[in-house]
């Protein structure tokens, strides 16, 4: 077990750098927004679930290349890791492009939509932060398969380089487009894109280092779409659940007001930022499960013990985290905001924000075993009810006018569930670390 902490850290702490990016990134634009506008603070709510929120709904892309690509060099076949490689890339600059077409047609309506007519002042802010960083998309989602592909060949460090650069990137544009150039929350937006665009160039740079060509992409033929949607589609069904649940809460958030909005604004970034540190554990079980399960030298005992290994260490991550972040809105509150009306709401959630931390690594481990063994439609099954429950509670507590800390109640009730189905299903008859167990449909 001593071993496998070690490699799981080897492997997970430079990963951590690669889930931290986007939370940082939009972190970095509250930070410097907030302080000027408590307005353009409160459109970055939405602004960021639009943007943000929109590029988790991909994820099934990411998942889909890592599975695909550490599957195939588990069973030694580097050159069907390139072709997977190859049509990926190309279903992920079909994406982008067609997500910068819809968002600059519709993202006003949508944005409406979302915040109501009692919150339609802030919608014009929030149509220039969107409208902006949609021109970023096609280089978003190249980037996100580009990263999965490295981390499907167990190479956490190459990515980490990467979006060190682009974090640096946004960082200094920010300054220097909002605080000295004054342009706000566009100068936010434009510095996130063209970091974007940063990060996807030294990307693809570093997977042609790897002896990848990636300019040789490939349309996909029917047979290869089928084998993409065998996997994306329960993971796609599994993403959304997630993202359509958080975004729930921002909407009901929404409805409370200006200033719980940007409270809230503030703390689901934190959480944001937070609960993603757990993503490497998921990753991990990605990158190393599939060899283990499937792979010509599989090894179920191992694997048992691995998933351990990533049980324990996401309860001790978890409670880390949670005790860091809960301290920021406490401590240095300045950071984001300097209304004490909007840091006495972030004051209001703040226990029940610690457990929704707390519970997200651990869920993520399993979740991650389930993803490297196929055991989709479970997953998705599992996390489309817990979206279902979660949303059904969040709109009775919201009826009964309890406010925003019943969202974050309901948040760690769908945290609980997320952790309770999959660590039930790894333990049962049909768990896919059991030798005897059937195989996992999808």
């Amino acid at each position: 077990m001593f071993e496998q902490v070690r490699q799981i850290f080897a492997f997970a702490g430079p990963a951590l750098g690669i889930w931290l990016s986007g939370p940082i990134m939009s972190l970095i634009d509250t930070s410097v927004v907030g302080t000027t506008s408590s307005l353009q603070l409160a459109a970055l709510g939405p602004g960021t679930v639009m943007c943000d929120g929109l590029s988790y709904v991909f994820m099934f892309l990411s998942v889909a290349t890592s599975n695909l690509i550490a599957t195939s060099l588990a069973n030694k076949d580097e050159k069907e890791a390139a072709n997977h490689l190859a049509r990926l890339l190309f279903v992920a600059f079909g994406c982008g492009m067609a997500m910068l077409a819809a968002i600059r047609f519709s993202s006003s309506s949508m944005l409406q939509a979302f915040v109501g007519a009692k919150n339609s002042g802030i919608v014009p802010a929030a149509a220039t932060y969107v409208n902006i960083r949609a021109w970023a998309w096609p280089a978003v989602l190249v980037t996100m398969v580009a990263q999965s592909a490295s981390l499907g060949m167990q190479d956490s460090w190459s990515p980490l380089k990467v979006l060190l650069v682009a974090s640096l990137v946004n960082a200094f544009g920010d300054i220097l487009l909002c605080t000295f150039l004054g342009y706000g929350i566009a100068g936010a937006a434009w510095a996130t894109a063209l970091s974007q665009y940063v990060a996807g160039i030294l990307m693809l740079t570093s997977l042609k280092a790897k002896g990848y060509n990636p300019l040789a992409i490939v349309v996909p033929s029917f047979k290869d779409i089928l084998q993409m949607i065998e996997i994306a589609a329960p993971v796609l069904m599994t993403m959304l659940s997630k993202i359509c649940f958080y975004t729930t809460i921002t909407y009901f958030a929404t409805s409370l007001g200006p200033l719980t909005l940007g409270a809230h604004q503030v703390m689901i970034g934190i959480f944001t930022l937070f609960s993603v540190c757990g993503e490497p554990l998921a990753q991990t079980a990605q990158s190393f499960m599939p060899e283990l399960i499937s792979g010509k030298t599989r090894n179920f005992e191992q694997a048992r013990t691995l998933l351990k290994t990533l049980l324990y260490t996401g309860a001790i991550l978890g409670f880390s985290l949670a005790s860091i972040g809960v301290a920021v809105p406490f401590l240095v509150p300045q950071l984001f905001t300097n209304d004490s009306a909007i840091v006495a709401q972030m004051h209001s959630v703040a226990f029940p924000f610690f457990w929704s931390i707390v519970l997200t690594p651990p869920a993520l481990s399993l979740e991650g075993t389930l993803l490297a063994g196929r055991d989709l439609g479970f997953l998705g099954l599992s996390m489309t009810s817990c979206f279902v429950c979660g949303s059904l509670l969040m709109k009775i507590f919201h009826k009964l006018g309890l406010g925003l800390n019943s969202c974050w109640w309901t948040l760690v009730l769908f945290q609980s569930a997320r952790l309770a189905a999959s660590y039930t299903r790894l333990h049962s008859s049909k768990s896919i670390l059991k030798e005897c167990a059937p195989a996992a449909t999808s």
